[in-house]
């Protein structure tokens, strides 16, 4: 390596091949980042925790190591502040717990310290990952790399303008509704939300929850599969990664692909529109294209109920003795589901049972379904929430995200991709959506799209 830059544009899967050829000591590659960390993160706030001792003592144990620790040695990551790191400041985006340090690692994180990923920080996030901009009491907004006036999307802002700036080469993040790939289409990244249990969650109160997943973001689709490497397999204390099969990634002919920019139901800007339009014209020369989508009635308000009464069952005792010191946008996803009954909760699930079997009959006669990873472009860090898409108001702050939470609904595997862009327009993304436990097949597919195709990530001016 000649200098800093060249180290921090390297892709994680390059990084580690060159550390483990001694090539390269981890100790540089740390002090690259952090170098990097200092220039930029003053103007783009994508890390609310820097540990920059603990990352140097991690790359000195490395490179004292007499054999490589794992397929990550020596790599520095960043981890969303949503999730716990041993002995490193874990604040949730909340006032509430700026001073948390938690005993242990989160499951996802303990797997990427044994692969030898050295942890450079805390990404920021909404408070507890609530919000469209990626802003807290503690820090932000987020600023997107490409326009710092604009957002970064929420809620794994920080994680996808850390990898977009070059901060740190793979970046952990979360999805509920969008959130590892509503980042990525504004930040002009790769990201995996593999299926739920892929990567387990032992310590998920609601064992049986699948519409959150761990995530990952990063430059290239090589790097996302190397961390589901390292981080997938089960566990017994997480009912969801109990028999999640896998595939082989080979497809004996040409794909076939359904393409969508809607599901038939969510609101999608004009805009958004004509760059998928010219998305899926670029998909025709690789895959058998065809306009389809799953029957997806009554989605947006079954995603609704079943969001709102899953916060207000872990947040609500927090508004009844913290609410002074809580955000405006948790006080509003709490108190949504406050009036919710049973019958409600019950309801929803019919629906989602129907529409999860109407994604399982698409795929009887498709590879992969495609849809944009966005509905809207990055809007201004001053704008709260996104409420109209073309002069059209929306019901509720989190209808925007519709294009998204219908695929966490049914906890398909999605791999998002940066879609082809001219020289002054906005990154956006494309959602390339698998059948469960087919993350082999997304990284298979993505790497002629972004090596033959040109879906990939290019670097901010910075």
């Amino acid at each position: 390596m000649t200098s800093d830059q060249s180290i921090c544009d390297l892709s994680a899967t390059a990084l580690a091949r060159a550390i483990a050829k001694g090539e390269l000591c981890s100790r540089d590659a740390v002090e690259a980042h952090l170098a990097r960390i200092a220039e930029q993160d003053g103007k783009l706030s994508a890390f609310v925790t820097v540990d920059a001792e603990g990352a140097r003592r991690a790359a000195d144990v490395c490179d004292a190591a007499p054999a490589l620790i794992g397929p990550l040695h020596g790599v520095p990551v960043g981890i969303k502040d949503l999730t716990d790191t041993a002995g490193l400041r874990t604040t949730y985006g909340s006032v509430l717990f700026r001073d948390h340090v938690p005993a242990e690692d989160d499951l996802v994180v303990a797997r990427l310290r044994r692969a030898g990923a050295i942890i450079l920080g805390k990404t920021n996030t909404p408070e507890f990952g609530f919000g469209a901009v990626c802003t807290n009491k503690l820090c932000g907004p987020t600023r997107n790399p490409f326009d710092p006036a604009l957002t970064s999307g929420g809620s794994s802002g920080g994680s996808a303008v850390a990898v977009a700036a070059g901060m740190v080469p793979l970046a952990h993040g979360t999805d509920f509704g969008g959130s590892v790939r509503t980042p990525a289409s504004f930040c002009d990244v790769a990201s995996i939300r593999p299926t739920p249990g892929r990567i387990p969650s032992p310590r998920r109160p609601l064992g049986w929850d699948m519409l959150a997943s761990h995530g990952f973001l990063a430059c290239e689709v090589d790097d996302l599969e190397l961390a589901l490497s390292v981080c997938g397999g089960g566990d017994a204390n997480d009912p969801l990664s109990v028999g999640v099969g896998s595939d082989d990634g080979l497809l004996a002919r040409r794909p076939r692909i359904a393409v969508t920019p809607d599901f038939g139901i969510a609101p999608v800007a004009r805009d958004v529109r004509a760059r998928f339009a010219a998305a899926c014209d670029a998909l025709a020369g690789v895959a058998d294209v065809a306009p389809s989508s799953p029957d997806c009635v009554g989605a947006i308000e079954t995603f609704r109920t079943l969001r709102a009464a899953h916060i207000a069952n872990s947040y609500g005792e927090l508004l009844r003795t913290r609410r002074a010191e809580l955000t405006p946008t948790v006080i509003w996803n709490i108190e949504a589901g406050a009036k919710l009954s049973a019958e409600d909760y019950l309801n929803a699930e019919r629906r989602r049972t129907a529409i999860y079997r109407s994604f399982r009959e698409l795929f009887t006669s498709t590879d992969f379904l495609v849809a944009p990873a966005a509905s809207v472009f990055p809007w201004p860090n001053e704008v709260s929430d996104v409420t109209a898409i073309d002069g059209a108001a929306l019901e509720t702050p989190i209808d925007y995200l519709a294009v998204t939470f219908i695929v966490s609904l049914v906890g398909f595997p999605v791999l998002t991709l940066p879609a082809l862009r001219g020289e002054n327009e906005l990154p956006f993304g494309i959602q390339i959506i698998a059948p469960p436990g087919c993350e082999s097949r997304l990284f298979a597919f993505g790497r002629p799209l972004e090596h033959e195709l040109g879906f990939s990530h290019r670097r901010p001016p910075l």
